[in-house]
């Protein structure tokens, strides 16, 4: 039987444009493509019988960002709420298209793109992460944090992604210092930056917050990371059929390590030399991947703790695959997209219908 695959993405996304790669480098026809434009607009969307049906990020396109929150700037944040049900009524129809057999569980992208049902999840299996709470206000989140005796947490929007609306934050007493990449607008509207900046007075630190917070905020008790040469580090970790395959080390100054705001890549035997330590990593990213059994794929950020010893995990990330220039951590030079293929090609996972 000769193999489709089908990909619903945005077109022009780079991670469109590795999967249609790797599909073609394994001897198979390019992907159909179907538009997250098209599947959020309502209008009719098909794919050829039997496809195998990939979902992919709705990425950055401005046309689809209006359909998923409503007109405005790409880069402002805020908006979760909207997006997210936007969102997830989309994957609703994907799931309907006819004769396709999906590569991803909808239901589980759902939980995922949801901070707080995400941490539910990995805690009721077991998975180290932060202790966490949700709130609706800046006075709310200073009440809680002073009722657990917590001086430090990270404020995260409920859904996002790329540390849109992500705020570290420190309170002692009146002192107060939040570190995030939003910015204020002219019009009152905060932006996405690609520059981390520093609030520091209450009035400040309150204003984003509840701008943010009426989407609602999963907020995280700060893990102090593990650092090297005058950096904080992390890990992004992708699963394939549940296995870890790829990894990379992501390093700041500051307490955000996303790539694109400043971090970089490290070297990955920082964590590899320390056998124990690595062993663990592996055991935790495998054990989080085990909470989303139907999804191909995922991306698991996890933390390294300034003891060397303990570890946490951050974030579980449905679209987390994207890492171009890396081979797998088990030596055989697949990237992230190629090693998928494989996977189902050799049936190393069950496809759902």
């Amino acid at each position: 039987m000769t193999v489709r695959f089908a990909v619903v993405g945005s077109p022009g996304d780079r991670r469109v444009t590795m999967f249609r790669d790797a599909v073609v480098a394994a001897g198979l026809a390019e992907p159909y493509m179907i538009s997250w434009r098209d599947v959020l607009a309502g209008r009719e969307v098909g794919a050829p019988e039997g496809a195998l049906l990939r979902v992919d990020s709705p990425g950055e396109d401005a046309e689809t960002d209006a359909l998923l929150r409503g007109p405005g700037d790409p880069a402002r944040v805020g908006g979760g709420a909207a997006w997210y049900a936007a969102f997830t009524a989309g994957l609703e129809r994907v799931a309907a298209i006819p004769g396709v057999r999906l590569l991803a569980d909808i239901r589980e992208i759902g939980v995922m793109f949801d901070k707080r049902a995400c941490h539910a999840a990995l805690t009721g299996a077991g998975v180290p992460v932060p202790p966490a709470f949700e709130i609706f206000s800046y006075a709310e989140l200073r009440a809680e944090m002073t009722r657990r005796g917590w001086a430090r947490v990270f404020v995260k929007p409920a859904h996002g992604s790329s540390a849109s609306g992500v705020i570290a934050l420190q309170a002692h007493g009146d002192r107060v210092q939040a570190v995030t990449s939003a910015t204020w607008g002219a019009a009152g509207e905060l932006f996405n930056s690609l520059r981390v900046r520093t609030y520091t007075t209450d009035e400040e630190v309150r204003r984003v917050v509840d701008l943010l917070a009426g989407d609602g905020l999963h907020v995280e008790r700060w893990f102090p990371k593990a650092s090297a040469g005058g950096r904080v580090f992390d890990l992004r970790v992708v699963t394939v059929a549940g296995v870890p395959t790829h990894a990379v080390v992501r390093m700041s100054r500051t307490p955000m390590t996303n790539l694109h705001l400043g971090g970089r890549r490290g070297d990955l035997e920082l964590v590899r030399s320390r056998a124990a330590l690595w062993d663990r990593v592996l055991e935790v990213c495998a054990q989080a991947a085990a909470c989303f059994p139907g999804s191909l794929a995922t991306g698991v950020d996890v933390m390294v703790g300034a003891d060397w010893r303990s570890v946490a995990v951050a974030e579980v990330n449905a679209f987390g695959d994207l890492l171009p220039g890396l081979g797998d951590i088990s030596g055989n030079g697949r990237d992230t997209y190629a090693e998928q293929v494989r996977a189902v090609l050799a049936g190393a996972m069950a496809v759902g219908a």
